[in-house]
């Protein structure tokens, strides 16, 4: 049987086939299915349409699950749907994994080549240009030509082993290429990584859902690559490239251009950028040209890599402790703030509100890789003309939120057509309403996004402060359906806990006990933790005070509500809807039946720093920026962002910003975070609720 050339996908039924005929057609099967995996991964050249490929992989399904002690590790329905790995074990290295040294100036090429010169004693050398690659450097073996394990670099001398999700991508082989040529052993070394436009695509997802989007690719497949469970890896859009040989048992070949080939002969990728060079000018047009046509490569690079090809010259040169001196990295200067729109996306908050946002080519800002920006809303959109294609200059809002800030026009460049919110959600294809300038997922809790920010918003540690339930955590609750609303988190038991990726029984009865233990707030906690739409922890302070009571607040019409100073009538309006919708009142009383205790808001008296308006900068060693603001407002001040003539402190932690200097010029008093304790201890320092 030859499935590589025109499989024939008719198939005898399976249990008309004895087990001698069964392995046979297995064997036959694996070896065309790896056949076409390499034409298609490797090669970038198909020979089979998908949907023959998808009759000989169900087929070899089929078989194995006929036949289950002909199934073998390296089969490649072996790729993904592996038991999960309990932890990451450590490995030790074949050979060590060193990192390289980098440089940003020409100068330091020159000197590189004139000492390689001097110790080969000529007047030139030749090496190797490769792209550096943005990606998770690691090893993988090979035993008699068959995938044995793979981890991490780590240290360079001990990496994880995460040999369960490297199966998963496509591109590494499973079984070498002319294998009875390949040595007992064999490690390698390659780099995983994201490709653009999967990075893109996943990115877009993670923000639909109401996710954090990855900073980018390489930071992605980092973090994927670590997974406990392949199946959260194996619908992942990863990539792997293989460029050295660590250890072999017997000879290695003589040059880096001799190993390149024969990685190549034994079906791993390789890259087809690498070409070779013996001068510093052309060295310099390869960086040239490499950095002028990074942004239309399919993969990040930051950057060449620059080895000597003789192995001999390479055994003189030797290495530090933890670079070689045969190899040196020149990086590209970073990208400035203008970078290009890859796409427009649409994320879905907690209160179910769209935000458009802006998918970059990542970008360098002040040191932080930027890789989305918010668009605010559909207005801001169209007042702004952004479109997809577009080259635009970010920045970043108050150090923290990049945001699109103008359109960089490019003459003679055809634009992509206007953007537009969409009629439906694409969480859950709910219809979306208009309310002012903002577009809304009419489904509530019914919508998954809302439902993950919600239970994010309600552990936050403002809120109902439960340890160790995060955004993956709350991902995992509602995609497992295991929480449809706040109150089934009081229902969870350990063993369910446990069954979630990353938690064994000691982290799952943590987050047990932590829920358990969140169940008496105090009234304005509780209203803040619910998330309602524009009460932040300022109005639900209001509302506590005036209301006193969670009965009393139930019970409270628009009317009253709007009465309290400072509260809007949409606050005002949301508020009484929020307390009579049917199905909110429903989440509370399962709450509170199962052992909610919400204690009632101190009556309010006069506050010993009523009046007073504080502004925080820098970071605080013993606060938080929330617990630092609340400490000012439970004594009656305000917080606010800016410093004007009616800041009476700005409080300055380590590493302050721009509103030390700006405090200073208009002769606002600047304290420290030790005088602000004893300020917040003299007046009383509220309890934390």
């Amino acid at each position: 049987m030859n499935f590589k050339d025109k499989p024939d996908t008719h198939f005898k039924s399976v249990d008309k086939l004895d087990k001698k005929e069964a392995a046979e057609q297995i064997d036959a099967l694996r070896e065309g299915i790896n056949h076409h995996d390499y034409l298609y991964y490797v090669k970038g050249s198909p020979e089979i349409s998908d949907k023959v490929y998808d009759k000989l992989f169900n087929r070899l399904e089929e078989l194995e699950a006929a036949f289950p002690d002909l199934q073998t590790e390296d089969s490649p329905t072996r790729r993904v749907g592996a038991e999960p790995v309990s932890k990451l074990k450590k490995v030790t290295h074949k050979a060590p994994l060193f990192s390289l040294q980098a440089t940003l100036e020409k100068e330091d090429i020159d000197s590189f080549l004139t000492t390689a010169q001097h110790k080969a004693g000529k007047d030139s050398v030749q090496c190797v240009l490769e792209p550096k690659f943005d990606g998770l450097s690691v090893e993988v073996v090979y035993k008699n030509g068959h995938f044995d394990y793979g981890s991490t670099r780590g240290t360079g001398e001990e990496g994880e082993d995460i040999s369960h999700n490297l199966k998963t991508i496509r591109a590494l082989p499973m079984e070498l290429q002319h294998k009875d040529e390949t040595p007992a052993s064999l490690a390698i070394r390659g780099e995983v990584f994201m490709p653009k436009d999967g990075f893109m695509a996943l990115n877009k997802r993670r923000i639909e859902r109401g996710e954090t989007a990855f900073s980018n690719p390489r930071n992605a497949a980092a973090g994927i690559m670590r997974q406990l469970e392949s199946r959260h890896v194996a619908d992942k859009p990863l990539d792997i490239i293989f460029y050295e040989i660590l250890a072999t048992e017997g000879a290695q070949p003589a040059t880096h251009q001799e190993v390149l080939k024969q990685l190549s002969r034994w079906g791993l990728k390789t890259c087809d950028l690498n070409q070779s060079a013996s001068t510093l000018k052309k060295i310099e047009q390869y960086h040239h040209r490499l950095a002028e046509e990074r942004d239309d490569l399919d993969y990040e690079i930051d950057g060449i890599v620059i080895k000597l090809d003789d192995h001999d010259l390479r055994n003189a040169m030797g290495t530090r402790d933890r670079s070689p001196r045969w190899a040196l990295a020149w990086k590209f200067p970073p990208r400035e703030e203008i970078t290009t729109v890859e796409d427009i996306v649409v994320q879905v908050g907690r209160t179910g509100i769209l935000t458009p946002v802006a998918l970059l080519q990542p970008v360098d800002i002040g040191g932080v890789t930027v890789s989305r920006a918010t668009l605010h809303n559909e207005d801001e959109v169209h007042r702004k003309d952004i479109r997809v294609g577009d080259r635009v200059r970010i920045m970043r809002a108050g150090d923290v939120i990049p945001e699109v800030d103008e359109r960089v026009k490019t003459p003679g460049k055809k634009r992509a057509q206007e953007f537009h919110m969409p009629d439906r959600c694409p969480v859950c294809n709910a219809e979306v309403t208009r309310e002012g300038a903002y577009y809304v997922c009419t489904a509530g809790l019914a919508c998954a996004a809302q439902l993950r920010g919600r239970i994010q918003h309600y552990a936050a540690r403002s809120a109902m402060n439960i340890d160790h339930l995060g955004e993956q955590t709350a991902n995992q609750l509602v995609e497992r359906q295991m929480v449809s609303n706040l109150a089934d988190l009081y229902t969870l038991a350990v063993d369910d806990l446990k069954s979630l990726e990353g938690f064994a029984e000691t982290s799952a009865k943590q987050l047990h006990d932590a829920i358990q233990e969140a169940r008496e707030p105090r009234l304005d906690r509780f209203l803040f933790a619910l998330g309602l739409h524009h009460v932040g922890r300022r109005v639900a302070r209001q509302l506590a005070e005036q209301f006193h009571t969670l009965d009393n607040l139930m019970k409270a019409d628009q009317s009253q509500i709007e009465d309290i100073p400072g509260i809007g009538t949409e606050t005002a309006m949301e508020t009484e809807h929020f307390f009579r919708d049917p199905a909110n009142r429903d989440v509370i009383k399962r709450m509170q039946e199962q052992g909610l205790k919400v204690h009632p808001m101190p009556r309010p008296e006069k506050k010993p720093l009523e009046g007073k308006t504080f502004v925080f900068t820098g970071s605080l060693e013993n606060f938080t920026r929330d617990e630092a603001k609340e400490q000012v407002e439970m004594l009656g001040a305000r917080a606010t962002s800016s410093v004007s003539n009616s800041t009476d402190f700005v409080v300055v932690g380590s590493d302050p910003g721009s509103k030390r200097d700006e405090a200073e010029n208009i002769g606002v008093e600047c304290i420290d975070e030790k005088d602000f304790e004893k300020l917040i201890n003299k007046h009383g320092k509220p309890a934390g609720g």
